[in-house]
């Protein structure tokens, strides 16, 4: 339309995946204009490859990436490409996701996955999947990156973190979809002054705890936050200082539990509802632990078909719907698309994971299978992006694997999982995708040679 553009053909609810639609109903890059602004999309692998050469493009940081800007500022996620602490910050924290490090965190995993079944075990009736998941996972990145317990599985209560944190997501994701009049209405119903005052709180609460880590260093690091208030920079020499530490705190925490939860969720889901994958899932965890004695940290690796599962959930529903890329330079993608230097795309990975050219005829199929050490080989890796691409790929990608293989493996293990039949998958947008009102009901298997936990 004149002046306003496609702005009726916006989805405020769920517009990634209204965008994933237009991809397949219309080719493999489109453009739309909404205000002024042309927002263009890829959806196809091809296409995809093209713009991940970090020669000629790079993460860019559109209005949804600057709208977490008040919250985690110049952290690993949402800094500029030429910010100096991304860098500094990205050399501290590698050692932080290495197997020796990774072994740290094994015990406290274990730990968190055993409170929620102990919680599940106390509680016969059904669950919200996503929200105990996003439990899991706020759990365990509260107590591996910097000792905070939110006693999600033990408290009546909730700490007031978790609120003031899925509020402000709630309303980064409406300032993200430009509907005109949105600040105004915003500000005359409170809500702008709502999201300020969570994120004052939550950066009292990160403040404390890094004071408090401060004030009593341990001998060791045993921790994310250890690592940024004692480790330099191997380039610089320099530390980063309490604001930037305060700042990759809050980036794991929106970054790093939203993204393992929804996963994870989706995990459920496709196993309840696919029980012969779960079934085979199932036989392999028997077969590597036998009895109800912890899984060991080297074990974890081994369970192949478990991972399976959680990769082919994410190719099917990539937790983090896309990521942006901005042309280094001028340039032309498949031969035919012009960009100059400074615009920007989106990669939807939601049509990536899905283009016949790379996954096939049964592309919407859950097979995990696919995953195959052949069947990966015979791939082209640009078809599989579920953490992103190039140097700003996710970081944490082992942590979360780990993390994932790990409770979905204790969950198989010790529960036969029961969808609700009258339910259809539905999908919420927030920062992640994630299947809405999704109950699942588990029943405690019985082994023979089985011990009590």
């Amino acid at each position: 339309m004149p002046l306003i553009g496609d702005i009726i053909g916006l989805d405020p609810v769920k517009p990634m995946q209204n965008t994933a639609r237009i991809l397949g109903e219309i080719g493999p890059i489109y453009q739309r204009r909404i205000l002024g602004m042309r927002l263009t999309f890829v959806g196809g692998a091809q296409i995809a490859a093209e713009v991940n050469d970090d020669t000629t493009w790079q993460k860019a940081m559109p209005r949804p990436l600057q709208l977490l800007r008040p919250i985690a500022e110049d952290g690993l996620f949402t800094a500029f490409n030429d910010e100096p602490n991304w860098h500094k910050a990205h050399a501290i924290l590698a050692p932080a996701f290495t197997q020796p490090s990774m072994r740290s965190y094994h015990q406290t995993m274990v730990d968190v996955v055993n409170e929620m079944c102990h919680a599940w075990d106390e509680r016969p009736e059904d669950f919200d999947a996503a929200a105990e998941m996003t439990k899991l996972a706020l759990e365990t990145i509260g107590r591996c990156g910097f000792g905070y317990r939110f006693d999600s599985f033990t408290r009546s209560d909730v700490d007031p973190l978790l609120p003031a944190l899925k509020d402000s997501l709630g309303y980064i994701q409406t300032q993200g979809v430009p509907i005109p009049g949105r600040k105004v209405i915003d500000a005359l119903t409170g809500r702008t002054r709502q999201h300020e005052a969570n994120v004052d709180y939550m950066f009292k609460v990160v403040d404390d705890v890094i004071a408090d880590r401060q004030a009593h260093p341990h001998d060791e690091p045993r921790d994310l936050l250890d690592l940024m208030l004692t480790t330099k920079d191997p380039e610089t020499d320099e530390q980063l200082d309490a604001r930037n530490v305060r700042n990759q705190i809050l980036t794991f925490l929106v970054a790093g539990h939203e993204t393992t939860a929804s996963a994870l969720a989706f995990a459920l889901y496709l196993l309840a509802t696919h029980p012969d994958e779960a079934t085979k899932a199932r036989a392999e965890v028997d077969a590597l632990w036998p009895t109800d004695d912890a899984v060991r940290f080297e074990d974890v690796a081994k369970l192949r078909t478990v991972r399976r599962v959680i990769d082919e959930t994410m190719r099917l529903w990539p937790t983090s719907p896309g990521y942006f890329r901005e042309a280094k330079q001028d340039t032309v993608i498949d031969g035919q698309y012009p960009f100059k230097q400074g615009e920007w795309l989106m990669v939807v990975l939601q049509q990536v994971h899905r283009d016949p050219a790379v996954w096939g005829d049964d592309a919407d199929r859950f097979r995990p299978d696919r995953f195959q050490s052949d069947e990966v080989r015979a791939r082209p890796g640009h078809g599989y992006k579920p953490f992103g691409t190039g140097l700003r790929a996710c970081i944490g990608r082992q942590f979360a694997y780990h993390e994932m293989i790990l409770a979905l493996a204790t969950i198989l293990h010790r529960y036969d999982l029961v969808a609700d039949p009258d339910y259809t998958l539905d999908v919420a947008e927030q920062m992640t995708l994630k299947p809405a009102g999704f109950r699942l009901a588990v029943s405690r298997r019985e082994r023979r040679g089985a011990s009590a936990p």
